[in-house]
């Protein structure tokens, strides 16, 4: 998410490189400005708005303003501070990159805030290195751990221990336009083959088929990812990161490949490589693209918009010659909250913890979740107005759809950071005409040691 030169047009290549480059760049001159001031952690930090300066204990987010990106967070963090004005938190943070950096110096130094959202990959590592509160005792009380569906912990513990808890529901697909897909008489596709021909037909008629948008955010190939799971990544990711097998196999070669003939048959827009994320949105809520690659972080913004009351979700394109279940749909935990170990030494800190992490995944937190259009990650049952939230309602119908089920954990969360990039960047190429098929699979294959 870390900035980057406008390339050239021209380049798409040229394009991902630069990103690349600039990322590194800015994850580099990160690490060294956090380095100078790693004892003094909180000072290189954003303090959300609307929190308190003087927090017994911090919470620190990926976001630098969650007030207006991360509404949820913000307002748990608000009726816990007045429930709780002895144990007020703080509530911080910065972007994506800078905040992994920052965590990964802190542990280092024993400076980690007390709570915090991490990378997973991150996380697996800080509870080796003894960094990560155990977290079973406090799901132990007062029945907490029976609110939680076993997927939802089982991602997150190594070994007996339970170093995280899930911070939100990642429910990822495809936003489409049913004005749009009535008007041109296509219907919502169930198969690839399906989707290639609504593709095909929007396109002939003037309409962008899917909104995407890579400068910048290479990240946001959610649905894509999901279509990986549909050629077996699930059975086979540890294979591949033990070196076992290989991430350039003739399974997820098939899967590339159809990408392409999306990309021929002009499913993406011209400008995917030079518009952002956030444009490729405003794109579709502008009423301009028929499909949406997103989640459910999306679905009170396009509520809002002229679009919302046309708007549905759908998982994404099951696929004949696919890998295993074909009737999945992105349901899985997000990147986790986790506690830093040297909790446990100070009582009052603990105390804290132990009430804010009892609060946030207990029904009154999780319908401040689904209040602020979040599924729930517990058992807790939301009841959603489907006249004034439809476009939330849509999303929770898709993933609780009967026979339909989920897979453990999107495929780049349990990756190296560097493979989860080269994954982003290897679709991006194949639909930027950038990379070959055959070059895309290589590529991610040689960031796994």
């Amino acid at each position: 998410m870390a900035t980057s030169p406008q390339p050239a047009p021209s380049s798409p290549s040229s394009s991902r490189q630069r990103s690349g480059i600039s990322r590194r760049l800015l994850i580099a001159a990160t690490a060294s400005t956090l380095l100078a001031t790693a004892t003094a952690c909180g000072s290189a930090v954003n303090t959300a708005d609307g929190s308190s300066s003087d927090g017994l204990i911090s919470l620190s987010m990926q976001n630098p303003d969650s007030k207006t990106q991360d509404p949820a967070t913000w307002q748990l963090v608000q009726e816990f501070n007045k429930k709780h004005p002895d144990m007020k938190i703080k509530l911080e943070g910065q972007p994506v990159d800078q905040h992994e950096q920052r965590m990964t110096i802190a542990a280092q130094s024993g400076t980690l805030p007390e709570i915090f959202w991490v990378y997973d990959s991150l996380a697996k590592t800080m509870v080796k290195n003894g960094n990560l509160l155990d977290l079973n005792p406090i799901l132990a009380e007062n029945g907490l751990k029976s609110k939680f569906a076993p997927s939802m912990l089982a991602g997150f513990k190594q070994g007996d221990v339970q170093y995280g808890l899930p911070y939100q529901a990642l429910v990822t697909g495809f936003y489409y336009n049913k004005a749009i897909l009535d008007e041109h008489k296509v219907a919502v596709p169930e198969t690839f083959d399906e989707l290639i021909a609504a593709v095909k037909k929007l396109k002939a008629a003037g309409v962008a088929p899917i909104a995407q948008g890579a400068n910048n955010s290479s990240f946001s190939v959610w649905a894509f990812l999901t279509m990986l799971d549909r050629f077996g990544y699930e059975s086979k990711y540890q294979d591949i990161l033990s070196g076992k097998a290989s991430y350039d196999n003739a399974d997820f070669l098939r899967l590339y490949q159809h990408v392409e003939k999306l990309a021929k048959a002009g499913a993406f827009p011209s400008n995917m490589n030079t518009q952002t994320y956030a444009q490729a949105v405003a794109s579709y809520t502008d009423g301009k693209a028929a499909f949406l690659d997103a989640g459910v972080w999306e679905a009170a913004k396009i509520q809002k918009t002229a679009v919302g009351k046309d708007t549905g979700f759908w998982a994404g394109p099951t696929f004949s010659d696919g890998v295993g279940e074909q009737k999945l749909v992105m349901n899985v935990p997000s990147a986790p909250f986790v506690v830093s170990a040297k909790v446990k030494k100070d009582k009052k800190k603990y105390a804290a913890v132990k009430a804010f992490i009892q609060f946030y995944y207990s029904d009154a937190g999780q319908k401040i979740l689904v209040d602020n259009a979040q599924p729930p990650v517990t058992t807790y049952k939301p009841d959603v107005d489907a006249t004034k939230n439809s476009v939330f309602a849509a999303v929770l119908a898709e993933a609780s759809k009967s026979g339909w089920k989920s897979p453990k954990a999107q495929p780049d969360l349990v990756v190296s950071a560097a493979t989860a990039s080269a994954m982003y960047d290897s679709f991006y190429g194949v639909m930027g005409g950038s990379l070959s098929p055959e070059e895309a699979v290589k590529n991610v294959q040689k960031t796994i040691k």
